[in-house]
């Protein structure tokens, strides 16, 4: 089977998290919003 290597942008990955966190959106958008940032590179806080 392929490794699928795609990851999300930055800029997606931040759109989703104010999705997830905001109230006003559905569940399936949340669901979304929570697969592309499973499919983020792992931030680096220093």
């Amino acid at each position: 089977m392929a490794k699928n290597s795609k990851q999300t942008s930055k800029r997606v990955a931040s759109i989703a998290s104010k999705v997830l966190r905001d109230n006003r959106f559905s569940d399936s958008a949340k669901s979304a919003a929570a697969s592309a940032l499973a499919q983020a590179p792992k931030s680096k806080k220093k």
